[in-house]
């Protein structure tokens, strides 16, 4: 196997298990949002912003991407692509598992203003959290993609 094709793999599971993540993520929190507008229909705004929030870590693994493919080249060494290898693995899983982790604290709270709680500022704030791991995750990323 060449080098080039390991850096390959790397950005490909960046961007599949993001994305993954992502997908599975906004549908926990849209299938809460459905659930909690049939209680309380006046609350679409609030519920599509926090159904909305696991979406971001789809687009970091995209900006990932984008800051890591430039590095491929077919000079490219062995120790330069298990960086790349390296960083597709960490941001992907990171940004899957947080991305499900988040979508699951923001379910929660969709179903409480379902309920006439208004919980909707504790909740984004809550939501953050996971994220934040998401773009720590980013950063190691964009500091790998530096070195390469």
């Amino acid at each position: 196997m060449e080098p080039v094709v390991l850096a390959y793999i790397g950005i490909a599971v960046m961007v599949v298990l993001s994305g993954v993540g992502s997908a599975y993520g906004v549908s926990i929190s849209g299938s809460a949002t459905l659930g909690a507008l049939k209680k309380k229909p006046d609350a679409l705004g609030s519920c599509i912003a926090l159904s909305a929030l696991p979406a971001t870590q789809g687009l970091y693994g995209f900006v990932g991407f984008f800051l890591t493919y430039n590095k491929i080249t077919p000079e490219i060494t062995w120790f330069q692509s298990a960086a790349v290898f390296g960083a597709g693995l960490a941001l992907g899983f990171v940004a899957l598992l947080s991305a499900i982790r988040q979508a699951k604290i923001c379910a929660d709270g969709i179903n409480a203003i379902g309920n006439g709680h208004n919980l909707f500022s504790t909740t984004m704030i809550l939501a953050v959290f996971p994220e934040l791991y998401a773009i720590i995750a980013l950063l190691a990323t964009i500091l790998i993609g530096g070195t390469i």
